[in-house]
This record gives C-alpha cells, sequence and structure tokens, in this order.
C-alpha cells in the first residue's frame, strides 16, 4: 500500500541559484581586482628578454620608450619617429628633469636601435635610463 499523504521519505533536491551567483560576482570581483593591480608595462607589447637581476620596477615617474623587432621606436604607447624621438626627449628633460626612462626592447631588436636610444637619452641630459626586462 501507497501512504497518500504525511511528511516522511526522501526529499527532492534543489540547486540554489542565489549563493551560485553571489559565489560567481566573487568570483569575477577577485579576477578583476588581480588583473587591474597588475605591473602593466606603459610601452607598447613587446617580448622582453629574460635576466637573473631583474629587480620590480615602480612605474611612477617613469617614460617607457618601446624598441620593437622591427626598429621601430615608440614613445609610451606612441609609435614615434627618430627625429620626434629626440624632441620629446629634450621636452620631457625640460618639464620633468628627474624622470626615470625605461627602455622596454624587444628581445629580437637590433642591439645598435637600443644603444641609440640610450645615447640619445644620455645626450639629452638623462643619468636614469633602465632596461625592462622579465625575471629568469
Amino acid at each position: 500500500m501507497h501512504g497518500g499523504g504525511g511528511t516522511g521519505g526522501t526529499k527532492k533536491a534543489r540547486i540554489e541559484i542565489i549563493p551560485l551567483i553571489d559565489v560567481i560576482f566573487f568570483l569575477l570581483a577577485t579576477f578583476v581586482l588581480f588583473t587591474l593591480s597588475l605591473n602593466k608595462s606603459g610601452g607598447i607589447s613587446v617580448r622582453l628578454p629574460t635576466a637573473q637581476t631583474s629587480e620590480p620596477r615602480d612605474p611612477n615617474g617613469t617614460v617607457t620608450i618601446s624598441v620593437t623587432d622591427e626598429g621601430t621606436v615608440a614613445w609610451n604607447k606612441d609609435l614615434i619617429t627618430l627625429d620626434e624621438f629626440t624632441q620629446r626627449l629634450l621636452n620631457e628633460k625640460r618639464v620633468n628633469p628627474d624622470v626615470r626612462i625605461l627602455i622596454n626592447g624587444d628581445e629580437r631588436a637590433f642591439f645598435a636601435q637600443a644603444i641609440y636610444v640610450v645615447d640619445e637619452a644620455r645626450k639629452a641630459g638623462f643619468t636614469r635610463v633602465y632596461f625592462e626586462t622579465l625575471v629568469r
């Protein structure tokens, strides 16, 4: 015989949506905050060389000069000509003499182009010139 009423027996399993949405939003917020806290480069995207003696960089007070593997030069994220590069160096030295120059060079870029950037920065009067690398 089958009993008709009462509260006994098995209870059907349910998936609660509200806690699931809370967990998803927590994961999304964590992911967004993590990506915002990453140390973003001020230059264009290049494949950086690796070095064992790399130090964490402070992006504050720096100008990023990118040298691509094709030989082009970028000031922060703007692709510029070599004439514009020297002009911007002189203007930056006049406006902010304590700025640091961070060279963000592609590992396949020609060595002569990186030396050119260092040389021009020194001629403009900058003494704090650094190369950006990845930690090996």
